[in-house]
This record gives structure tokens, C-alpha cells and sequence, in this order.
């Protein structure tokens, strides 16, 4: 069988296709193009696409991965450095060993003026989250009368501000009965 025997029957087999249309009126003209999908073809391969993608992308992440994103992890070492800071400054002990991360030095000042100094570096080291501040007043060496005046200033001050709590004096190196250490409770368990 040659080329052209292969062709003849080819054209034979479309005429008798043609003639089987005519007979069964099904003799549509149809404006798509040849070998076009129709909706449903279209509707087959989009979800097998969609099928495939989903599978295909199951496929790549690693099922330990899926489980940590679905689930997510806690980090453990993090809680156990959050619960050792919290009962760390449950013990007194350690609150009066702890430096004092910033100092206010009140000297040459005047009980209003030392005031409003105590109250605005308080908030500021509020913000800041500190947890142990030292004020500097003096002994009273250059106060009239018994009782230094910055000192008892000091002390009221501390008394009546609720966001202070445990308060003391530190060893004689740190400035003795001369400046005070105070906790700031609001940053204790922050």
C-alpha cells in the first residue's frame, strides 16, 4: 500500500462520515475550531489540573513540616527562662543583691524641686521596665535640724507612689544611709 492508496481511502472514510451526518441530521455547522475541548473537556482538566496541584504540592512539603505549620511548636527553653524570672524575684534576698540599673542623684535640690524630679525619673524608669532604681539624697550634713530633709523627703515620696515597692539602703560602698534603693513593682514579672 502506497501514499496515495492511503489517502484515497482516507477521503472515502470522510465522505462516508459526512453521508452518516446527513442522514442522522445532525448536519450542524459548528463555529469552533478544530480539535478545540468543549465545557465539560475544559471542566475535566481544570479539576484534574487543581487535583494534581494539591497532590503535587502535598507531595513536596515534608509531613513533619505540615504538622508543625498546622499545629505550631512552643518553645519550651523560653517559658522555663519566663518562670525562673519570675521566681527569681520572689525571694527578697535577690532583690536586695540586684544592682540598681539607674540612679538619680537629688543633692543641691529642694524638697519641691526633688519632687518632681522622683516623679517624672520613676515614669521614665517605668517605661524603660527597670526593676531596681537608686536615689541619691544625702546624709543631711548642710539640713537645719535633726533629720535630713531629702531623706524623709525620699521616704514619703516611696510611701505614697504605688508603683514602688521594697525599698532599703545599700552598703556603705553604694552610699550607705546617704541613698536608697527602691523596687519598681509594675516591672518584677515583665
Amino acid at each position: 500500500m502506497d501514499f496515495g492508496d492511503i489517502l484515497a481511502k482516507w477521503d472515502e472514510q470522510q465522505k462516508n462520515a459526512v453521508k452518516k451526518q446527513k442522514e442522522s441530521g445532525k448536519n450542524q455547522v459548528s463555529h469552533k475550531k478544530a480539535n478545540a475541548p468543549d465545557a465539560e473537556e475544559k471542566a475535566r482538566v481544570q479539576q484534574k489540573k487543581g487535583f494534581d496541584f494539591v497532590a503535587e504540592r502535598e507531595k513536596k512539603i515534608n509531613p513533619q513540616e505540615l504538622w508543625l505549620r498546622r499545629y505550631g511548636t512552643v518553645d519550651k527553653d523560653a517559658l522555663m527562662e519566663q518562670e525562673e524570672e519570675r521566681t527569681k524575684y520572689a525571694d527578697r534576698s535577690e532583690l536586695v543583691r540586684m544592682r540598681p540599673e539607674a540612679r538619680i542623684d537629688l543633692h543641691g535640690l529642694k524638697r519641691d524641686e526633688a519632687w518632681e524630679r522622683l516623679e517624672s525619673f520613676v515614669t521614665e524608669c517605668e517605661m524603660r521596665r527597670l526593676k531596681k532604681i537608686l536615689i541619691v539624697h544625702g546624709k543631711g550634713i548642710h539640713s537645719s535640724g535633726s533629720d535630713p530633709v531629702l531623706g524623709e523627703m525620699v521616704r514619703k515620696f516611696i510611701e505614697s507612689d504605688k508603683r514602688l515597692g521594697t525599698s532599703g539602703h545599700p552598703d556603705a560602698s553604694g552610699g550607705g544611709k546617704g541613698a536608697t534603693w527602691v523596687i519598681l513593682k509594675n516591672n518584677l514579672f515583665r
